[in-house]
């Protein structure tokens, strides 16, 4: 075997070092992928980098690209569970064109249903239109107006906002127009607001919360009962959604995160 000239060796060595950097990346890029399946390149991108590793979104690309990791997201099927043929009050909206400015400003309810093995459930949650967070949530079995209700009654407890300074915003469906409902809105000094019948637009930040939900933790999982169904949402709320999740209207950072840049001083020591 002949022998490799000095420069022929270092230019072995050149040429070998962004492929070894690649595996290495690589497998850091798969380490991540596989723990948040549904992020694309832009995401795995910030959270790397959050996490220590420097690298630019376009390098990114192209290696989830060769490694076949870009998900494919299918189109949502959307079932009916907002009923608004109904006889009771419809509230204006009070939201239109309004962006919020800061926490406890707008809060955004909507209804889903959950897929059980043998059944349905239904969730109703309610988020803040500020930071995303999602502040209440119940999961039944009903679609009656008691389930928005829990959901509500956990995010008054929760956050105690300041009376006279939210609006609730939501579609036109009987649950959130019932007596009961309003009732406890005007208790806790809160206004009722709702969006045009047919517009989901209007309340599009708790229809993408619904997307992000269905992608990202229902439809991979096979439900067997209410129980447990409660118990992976709730940790997926709770846990992944507002602790964890990088959103990008909010500079890739989680709700919680996002709050506590923008909780006033007076509640940040609380």
């Amino acid at each position: 075997m002949g022998e490799v000239s000095r420069a022929g060796y270092y230019r072995h060595l050149a040429e070998c070092a962004p492929a070894r950097a690649d595996a290495d990346l690589r497998e850091t890029i798969q380490t991540a992928a596989l723990r948040n399946r549904s992020y694309g390149y832009r995401r795995i991108g910030t959270l790397l980098r959050r996490e220590g590793t420097p690298v630019n979104n376009k390098r990114i690309l192209r290696l989830m690209r060769e490694d076949n990791l870009l998900c494919q997201r299918q189109a949502p099927f959307v079932p009916r569970t907002t009923d608004s043929r109904h006889d009771k009050r419809v509230w204006p909206n009070l939201v239109h064109h309004c962006i919020p400015t800061t926490l406890d400003q707008i809060w955004v309810a909507d209804i889903t249903y959950i897929r059980l093995l043998e059944d349905f459930a239904y969730l109703a949650v309610i988020l803040d239109a500020f930071s995303r967070k999602a502040v209440g949530w119940a999961l039944d079995g009903h679609l009656m107006a008691s389930l928005a209700i829990e959901a509500l009654d956990m995010a008054i407890v929760a956050r105690k906002p300041p009376p006279g300074q939210l609006i609730h915003h939501s579609d036109q469906g009987v649950q959130y127009a019932s007596l009961t409902y309003v009732e406890r809105l005007e208790k806790a000094d809160i206004a009722p607001s709702m969006s045009a019948r047919g517009n989901p637009y209007h309340n599009a930040k708790a229809e993408s919360f619904m997307k992000t939900l269905k992608v990202e933790q229902v439809n991979a999982q096979a439900y067997r009962n209410l129980h447990e169904a409660r118990r992976d949402i709730g940790h997926f709320i709770d846990v992944t959604y507002n602790q964890h999740r990088l959103h990008s209207a909010l500079g890739y950072r989680p709700p919680v995160e996002f709050e506590a840049m923008h909780l006033p001083k007076h509640r940040r020591n609380a």
